[in-house]
């Protein structure tokens, strides 16, 4: 339990309908005892948990605002402390007031993350469920928030558990047997064991191969819009966006940098960057938008490669084309208000990866197509359908190291066993998957860890 009592506005500083002003901490109680006055005149009645009281705070004489006060007793709490809910009126002034006076009566300001760090440090959740809470609240999509919610619900913490229970029932047997060769023998444990590795290692590498698919869901689809000059690029960009961010003239070559913007399409997020026009020039800040270019276009998950169809390929689409053959790509056909001289199926075929590359006929001067477009990102990153069975994807990259090092540490098991190493040696690695797998959970891992990953929390969570 904290040795002090913390106070922090939990609401975002804004003018809003309510306000709320967290309490936790040994003190909690008698701080608002000391500063509210329930509507027939008593002090706060803080003996039963989970109750809501209706009164005023005041200070120096002065009723500050009519409130609800919420009590809760630890360890039943957020924070696993004494704690109690301050819900005032939502003005930015009004809910700085009630926080100064909480602080004048026995309570310090909170750090960023100290109530979600005291949760942890008092056993309510492990350091994965913490790091759920921050993913909750940054959550940029309903996939990621789902995601995030059922990590939240320790569906991570059920997992890691679960293949810790398992290394340490092999790392008790090695040792009792070479503690006890007389009673517990070793004879066919390798074959046993390595068995029984493949299975761990086949449970790990699942989870640490769905880092790239949570990085899209929790991050969006890294996306690069692509094509020569005056195709429509940037108007399609200002489509995506619902505003015009990117300027649009009759002039080629008006684009010369990236514009990087996040894009909410339906459910799905995209990291969307527009990019100059892809040509051979001899400007010089030209060519350098169009080395840009090419190099975003290397780090995408997607490629929108915009044609004007309207008017025929030339040698700078053939180039482009020949850039992103192995790529995800849709190519777009803008222009399709007018009349066509580059058509679908002889594109189609031109390309020749109907698998990863399809072709949409859109219109960003009349906002057509889109629909289409939306549901080909769906098919290509989600199979069709934005849903969950039980599967659990990592989105965190300090979780996705620690698993990386935990497969590494069993396959040096597998390999002890293969070179016919002696049994004190597959301990000596099992012992560190175990520990690794720990430290995701927050059972072996450094204070400064901790600080760092409570660090990037909002002051009042």
């Amino acid at each position: 339990m904290g040795t002090d009592t913390i106070a922090a506005i939990a609401t975002g500083l804004t003018n809003s309908g309510i306000g709320i002003v967290r309490i936790s901490g040994p003190d909690a109680f008698t701080v608002i005892k000391n500063i509210f006055v329930r509507k027939n005149g008593a002090a706060a009645d803080v003996e039963k948990s989970h109750t809501v009281q209706y009164g005023y705070i005041c200070a120096d004489g002065e009723c500050l605002d009519e409130v609800l006060i919420l009590v809760m007793r630890g360890p039943h709490s957020y924070t696993g402390e004494d704690t109690v809910e301050i819900d005032c009126h939502g003005g930015i002034r009004m809910m700085r007031r009630i926080l100064e006076t909480v602080l004048t009566h026995g309570a310090r300001a909170a750090e960023p993350g100290e109530f979600t760090k005291r949760a942890f440090l008092n056993g309510r959740i492990d350091l994965s469920q913490a790091e759920a809470v921050i993913d909750v609240i940054n959550a940029k999509n309903n996939y990621a928030l789902r995601n995030s919610v059922r990590q939240l619900n320790g569906r991570m913490s059920e997992k890691i558990k679960s293949l810790r229970e398992e290394i340490l029932y092999e790392i008790a047997y090695i040792e009792s047997a070479l503690d006890d060769p007389e009673h517990i023998s070793l004879d066919g444990y390798r074959e046993k064991l390595q068995k029984k590795l493949i299975d761990i290692i086949g449970q790990v590498k699942i989870l640490v191969d769905s880092a790239e698919y949570g990085r899209i869901v929790e991050e969006g689809i890294r996306t690069v819009i692509l094509g020569k000059p005056n195709v429509g690029k940037s108007s399609l960009m200002n489509v995506l966006l619902g505003e015009d961010r990117a300027i649009v003239t009759e002039i080629a070559g008006t684009t010369r940098d990236t514009l990087e913007e996040q894009v909410q399409f339906g459910d799905i997020s995209l990291q969307i960057v527009d990019t100059a026009g892809i040509r051979d020039t001899e400007d010089a800040v030209e060519k350098i938008g169009v080395e840009r270019a090419m190099g975003a276009a290397a780090d995408a998950d997607l490629i929108l490669y915009v044609i004007d169809s309207s008017a025929a390929l030339n040698e700078d689409d053939y180039k482009i084309i020949d850039m992103i053959r192995n790529r995800k790509v849709i190519v777009l056909l803008n222009k399709s208000d007018l009349p066509a001289i580059v058509d679908k199926d002889s594109l189609t075929a031109f390309l020749g990866n109907p698998a990863s590359q399809k072709v949409i006929a859109v219109s960003a001067k009349e906002g057509t197509g889109f629909d289409e477009l939306k549901k080909e990102i769906q098919e290509m990153f989600y199979e069709g359908n934005i849903h969950f069975n039980d599967e659990i994807l990592i989105t965190n990259l300090r979780q996705k190291e620690r698993l990386t090092e935990v497969l590494e540490s069993l396959e040096r098991v597998n390999e002890s066993i293969e070179n016919r190493l002696p049994e004190d040696f597959f301990s000596i690695d099992l012992m560190d998957a175990y520990g690794r797998l720990g430290s995701i959970i927050g059972e072996e891992v450094e204070d400064d860890v901790v600080n760092e990953i409570f660090k990037r929390f909002c002051v009042g969570k």
